[in-house]
C-alpha cells in the first residue's frame, strides 16, 4: 500500500475571498464534498472573509470550483487582509508562502 503524503502549510495555495455571511456554509459544504481539493478557514465571520486553501495537486480543480460557485453566489477575491486573525494554519501559510 502506498504511503500517504500531506501538503505542508507553505505548499497550500491560499485564495482569499469575501462573500455574504449566509453563503459561508454553502461554500464550505461544496469544498468538503470534494474532500482532497481544499478546505476553508474563516478569517472574519462578520465580514465573511475566508481563505480557501487548495492542495497543490488539485489547485486547478479548486479554482474551477470557485469559478463555478461564483456563478451561483457572489464571491469576491481579495488580497490577504492585514489582520489574519488567530488561526494557526492561516498564520503558518502566510509566514511560509510557496
Amino acid at each position: 500500500m502506498g504511503k500517504a503524503t500531506f501538503a505542508k502549510p507553505g505548499e497550500l495555495t491560499a485564495v482569499y475571498v469575501r462573500l455574504a455571511p449566509e453563503d459561508i456554509a454553502y461554500l464550505k459544504f461544496i469544498f468538503e464534498s470534494y474532500e482532497t481539493v481544499g478546505f476553508l478557514r474563516t478569517i472574519d465571520p462578520r465580514a465573511a472573509t475566508l481563505v480557501v486553501f487548495l492542495v497543490p495537486d488539485f489547485a486547478d480543480v479548486g479554482h474551477r470550483i470557485l469559478e463555478a460557485v461564483s456563478r451561483e453566489i457572489e464571491i469576491v477575491r481579495i488580497d490577504p487582509p492585514a489582520d489574519l486573525g488567530d488561526d494557526w494554519l492561516v498564520m503558518a501559510v502566510a509566514d511560509d508562502p510557496v
